[in-house]
């Protein structure tokens, strides 16, 4: 086996993988500078995602359930899906709505069960949001 030739190939196989940005028309993504997701070879960042204004007045489970909606709009546009996911970080305001999240995550999760972190902070950015949940994804289906 020639060494040499499998790291050569490597590298090209490396020098071949495009990015890919994807937008949701985030109010913020112009103005902090961020994709709703970032798609390189077989990877998909997803974004920190909170429910839009509409959900000001919702539920941290509604609010949760339109995340996740979101977060499947990026993933279908980045040619990936919920089962393509291997973790997800979820940010909550009041460690109480652990459960509400919980049950939002694991209505699409369930079956998936990718790894999880949720943790409590103090703040988001509109002081009417309640969750912020990033995803990561591995798909092998092209764009």
């Amino acid at each position: 086996m020639n060494i040499e030739t499998s790291h050569s190939d490597d590298i090209a196989k490396l020098r071949n993988v495009f990015r890919t940005n994807i937008s949701s028309g985030g109010a913020y993504e112009s103005v902090l500078g961020y994709s709703r997701a970032v798609r390189v070879g077989m990877h998909v960042h997803v974004s920190g995602t909170c429910a839009s204004a509409e959900f000001e007045n919702a539920s941290t489970y509604e609010q949760a359930k339109a995340v996740l909606d979101t977060i499947g709009g990026a993933l279908e546009k980045a040619g990936a899906h919920f089962s393509d996911v291997v973790r997800t970080v979820i940010y909550l305001r009041d460690i109480n709505d652990a459960e509400a999240v919980a049950k939002a995550h694991f209505e699409v999760f369930g079956d998936i069960r990718p790894a999880a972190t949720l943790v409590q902070v103090t703040s988001m950015l509109r002081h009417w949001q309640r969750v912020e949940i990033e995803a990561y994804a591995i798909c092998t289906a092209d764009l």
